[in-house]
């Protein structure tokens, strides 16, 4: 046994878990090949759904909320989604329902948005009308943070975006003609993602895609691809998503992804972008798979983490790396806790000491080393 498998399994909410000795034994050996200490870890802990673990406490207020100006509408319907990530956002369909939206987020002490929406049938969602209101919001509230779920675009609907003063871009790139044909219904090419991805990049605007694993039905199939698309334009960060298959109807069933197989491409995709943010979204299988994965995760050396679960603050810490806490929500799929690349700042002090002592006293650990930042707030001491 490993020792990161013998440090996993000394957990124990992580005791037994079925991971594979020879992809965990790969993932201890390329740290070793590294000479930089190992890297801090930030858990966002989701405002949009309850959340909590025995470790960490989601955050009470909705500090990071989603608003899509369709409601539940989209035209696509895909396969993987079929507009229910929409469902539970707050719909603005109008830009003066934003204005109104936006007033009470800021007086409930909001500090930043998704702004999102369902999409036409070409992947693009119509914010043109909206742009006015966004630009108001900012000039009232410069520190305001928006994000835009952008869909496809070209040079003209970017710079609208950049004009209006959106914050942060954000994109899925899918590498497979066969999802974007099956999946999402969409008669456009892969190249469209990529020079959409370029064309962000070129704007002042932080731009942070999304890759969804396992949106063939489950099965990896273009992720590689789109992950050499990103390699080619060097975004701020990159949210990746294992796909739920929750949302998929009987006829067009999903199948859980292999979280082995999804551990490996964590692996790919850190080698392939040691210098870029990598960020687990909140969007994952549940169960002992979620937990896998987030094993996983933590092994390869992610950045950060949403809706951590059970034992990861733990397991981060037994491997070396910091711990840092920040409010920041999460939209199911799409990926709102980017913003906190803004607000690294905000991250929230975290009552770690006391979740190890108590650890402590029920299994005598020690020699465990966390770092907690921050100013506290609602889901501080």
């Amino acid at each position: 046994m490993t020792k990161w498998r013998h440090i996993a399994e000394s957990i124990e909410t992580l005791e037994g878990l079925a991971l594979q000795d020879d992809l965990v034994a790969e993932l201890e050996r390329r740290r070793s090949r590294l000479s930089s200490p190992q890297p801090g870890i930030h858990f966002y802990t989701p405002t949009f759904k309850s959340f909590q673990t025995s470790e960490i406490k989601g955050c009470g207020r909705n500090a990071w909320p989603a608003i899509s100006i369709t409601g539940s509408d989209c035209k696509l319907q895909c396969d993987h989604c079929k507009a229910k990530i929409l469902e539970p956002m707050t719909a603005a369909r109008t830009p003066e329902q934003l204005w109104t939206a936006v007033e009470g987020l800021v007086a409930g002490g909001a500090q930043g948005m998704l702004l999102t929406g369902g999409s036409n049938h070409r992947n693009e969602v119509e914010y043109d009308p909206y742009y006015p209101v966004v630009r108001r919001v900012k000039d009232t509230w410069p520190s305001f943070k928006i994000a835009v779920h952008t869909a496809l675009v070209d040079t003209g609907a970017a710079q609208r975006m950049e004009d209006a003063g959106i914050d942060v871009a954000m994109m899925d790139v899918i590498g497979a003609q066969e999802t974007i044909t099956q999946v999402y219904h969409l008669k456009r090419p892969v190249a469209d993602f990529e020079r959409t991805l370029e064309t962000l990049v070129a704007t002042k605007m932080k731009v942070v895609p999304h890759i969804v694993i396992g949106l063939h039905y489950g099965r990896l199939l273009g992720e590689r691809n789109a992950l050499e698309i990103i390699r080619r334009h060097q975004p701020d960060a990159l949210v990746l998503v294992v796909v739920m298959p929750m949302y998929a109807t009987p006829k067009r069933p999903f199948i859980t992804p292999d979280p082995h197989e999804v551990g490996r491409f964590f692996l790919e995709v850190r080698e392939t972008l040691p210098d870029i943010p990598l960020l687990l979204g909140c969007a994952r299988p549940p169960g002992a798979a979620k937990t896998i994965i987030d094993t996983y995760a933590i092994m390869a050396g992610l950045n950060g983490m949403a809706h951590p679960s059970d034992g990861m603050v733990e397991l981060a810490a037994r491997l070396g790396r910091p711990v840092r806490v920040t409010p920041a929500c999460c939209s199911i799929a799409v990926g709102e806790e980017v913003m906190a690349l803004e607000t690294e700042d905000k991250s929230l002090t975290l009552d770690i000491q006391t979740i190890l002592k108590q650890e402590q006293q029920r299994r005598r650990l020690k020699g465990i080393q966390v770092v907690s930042e921050g100013t506290g707030g609602c889901c501080g001491t």
